[in-house]
């Protein structure tokens, strides 16, 4: 049996309870090298093979799944966040599945919401945003024509973007060709709950000073919206003149 398991956002203790007793019991560990926080694998026995994923190929690491799976070892596949964003598991999926490998996936708190606490912001605000758009940067590997930052920028809701601090000016340039204010507050959160986080609060036309004077090219998630702001409407679901199915108005 193949687990995923999210390794959550970066503090060893943001791992799911399921996850830990996963790496406890696990006698094989690939784990995402380059961005999970290696203190995890602190919670593995002292017989456990750890591999990291970062200087692999996909093919490689199929081959270790596979050796071991044949063995009859506990196989976790560590990755960072909630392996259902950026995580590039469904093409490992498809191949264990090619080869009747079991497999199970076990959800992680992902960097959006660590980032999100560390700010003490709510992405969905009443008359503000009630829609949260979790994207990144057209780099390397390219997005959907339809995909693009100017395009999703249209309808200004909360925005989340992955994998795109190098990329500030570009990013910004987009943001606002899309349809958001140059002043739209934005928020720089590099290694969200990890012990060396560092938040910037800025706005999008600054967002590229803002991380070149903290010294920040990577490892950071940048949110974008009037979320962030101080504008925003009571919710109606603790409004004394709101009834509901579990409770009365009471003005």
């Amino acid at each position: 049996m193949v687990t995923f398991v999210g390794a959550g956002p970066g503090a060893v203790d943001l791992i799911t309870v399921r996850g830990k007793a996963l790496l406890e019991e696990a006698d094989i560990v690939i784990y995402a090298g380059s961005l999970v926080n290696p203190e995890l694998l602190l919670y593995t026995k002292q017989s456990c093979q750890v591999y990291n994923s970062a200087e692999m190929t996909l093919e490689q690491v199929i081959s270790v799944m596979e050796t071991g799976d044949i063995t009859g070892k506990k196989i976790v596949r560590l990755h960072t966040g909630d392996p259902s964003i950026y995580g590039a598991i469904r093409e490992q999926m498809d191949m264990l599945l090619q080869r009747g490998i079991e497999y199970s996936v076990i959800p992680g708190v992902s960097s959006f919401c660590g980032a999100a606490a560390a700010l003490k912001a709510e992405y969905t605000l009443p008359e503000v945003s009630q829609t949260v758009i979790l994207t990144r940067m057209e780099g390397r590997t390219p997005v959907p024509e339809r995909e693009r930052i100017s395009q999703l920028a249209a309808i200004q809701a909360s925005m989340a973007i992955f994998l795109s601090s190098s990329r500030l000016e570009h990013l910004s340039r987009e943001l606002t060709a899309g349809g958001y204010r140059p002043d739209t507050p934005a928020a720089i959160v590099y290694k969200a709950t990890w012990p060396d986080e560092k938040i910037v609060r800025t706005n999008i036309e600054k967002l590229a000073a803002a991380a070149k004077e903290n010294n920040i090219s990577k490892t950071a998630l940048i949110l974008v919206g009037d979320f962030l702001g101080k504008e925003y409407a009571r919710s109606k679901l603790y409004d004394p003149a709101f009834t509901h199915m579990f409770r009365e108005a009471s003005e």
